[in-house]
């Protein structure tokens, strides 16, 4: 799926190809020929990995609409990016092989000099919303999408490109976009992001999520996580990822679940409840039971749970969850919950 692409015929070279077929797979692939009937049996009941909540129609649909993947590299600030997924940029940049995004405001454009233009009219050096963390060289900016739509609907067209089963393009106005950035002298540059929706009913603290690949494999998608859950926190409320989750998300996840949840266990050797875990973490019951059970450290007994936490056996599971990503100092977060202004 990642980084597929379509071949043309004269990209391969048929005079390498062998005409000998070995009778014994000859009839092996008769054996598996499957009737029409059989093979619809078999899609429908196949669920691809990250499409887990798509019933098999909405699959077939999703499938074709995104099978070709349309861009293949991207230019965004000193980077060059070679895409992962289809991403439905408007017809009139259907031509394009490659875009060039200006890093600041992600405006896109067909040709270098075109992003030159814009690069010495544009003023922005960040991302236009409020900063609401700076740690060093970090920041983290907040960005509503009702008050910079074209922002956000440029980070979602962006964001689409490596990212399979996002759905979001236009209805940006009941989000909010929390933009992690490198900052030096020439600006704030975006490593990576995620959404939230104002106002969720399922407690969903994040909708969407994504570490840019160059930055990748460098803590940025834990610490995004970590981030969500101190926002949560001071909301006063549990929060928990909306599904599906992407398979480097629901990776991430697991692992900062993982480590959170053990590290708590360590400290109180077991003695504690589920509830507890859940108000010291923001981290919703389901998803704590989900991470234990899978780790076989509860067990059900006369009627509710019990946590298992030898000690050894708990750092045998932080040790295989890995490293945690960059801490977040939470005394350098000013950020008040979103409320609608009248």
């Amino acid at each position: 799926m990642r980084l597929d692409e379509w071949v043309k015929l004269e990209q391969l070279d048929l005079d390498s190809v062998e005409t000998v077929v070995d009778e014994k797979v000859e009839d092996k692939v008769t054996s598996l020929k499957m009737t029409r009937h059989q093979k619809r049996k078999i899609d429908e009941t196949h669920v691809e990995v990250g499409h887990e909540e798509l019933d098999a129609a909405s699959l077939r649909e999703h499938e074709e609409f995104t099978k070709v993947k349309n861009i293949a590299t991207i230019e965004l600030g000193r980077y060059e990016i070679e895409t992962w997924y289809f991403s439905p940029f408007p017809p009139e940049y259907n031509d394009s092989l490659k875009l060039y995004f200006c890093e600041f405001c992600l405006n896109f454009m067909k040709r270098k000099e075109q992003l030159q233009r814009h690069m010495r009219k544009c003023d922005l050096k960040h991302p236009p919303g409020d900063e609401i963390y700076r740690s060093g060289t970090l920041s983290m900016f907040e960005v509503d999408g009702k008050k910079n739509k074209v922002y956000g609907q440029n980070l979602c067209y962006l964001a689409k490109l490596f990212l399979d089963h996002k759905t979001l393009y236009y209805d940006v106005d009941l989000f909010l976009f929390y933009v992690l950035c490198e900052c030096d002298d020439r600006g704030c540059h975006m490593v990576g992001y995620f959404s939230k929706e104002k106002h969720s009913e399922e407690s969903y603290n994040l909708a969407c999520i994504l570490t840019l690949p160059p930055y990748q494999r460098k803590g940025y998608g834990k610490f995004l996580i970590a981030f969500s859950y101190e926002l949560s926190k001071k909301e006063g409320k549990v929060g928990t990822p909306e599904r599906p989750l992407s398979d480097l998300g629901l990776l991430s996840y697991r692992g900062y679940w993982t480590r959170v949840l053990l590290d708590i266990l360590k400290k109180h050797k077991g003695n504690i409840s589920i509830k507890e875990l859940s108000d010291m973490t923001a981290i919703k019951a389901e998803d704590i039971l989900t991470t234990l059970q899978s780790l076989e450290l509860i067990q059900y007994r006369k009627g509710q749970h019990v946590i298992c936490a030898d000690p050894k056996v708990l750092d045998r599971h932080l040790k295989a969850a890995g490293r945690g990503g960059l801490e977040v100092d939470v005394s350098k977060l000013i950020w008040t919950p979103y409320k609608e202004q009248s």
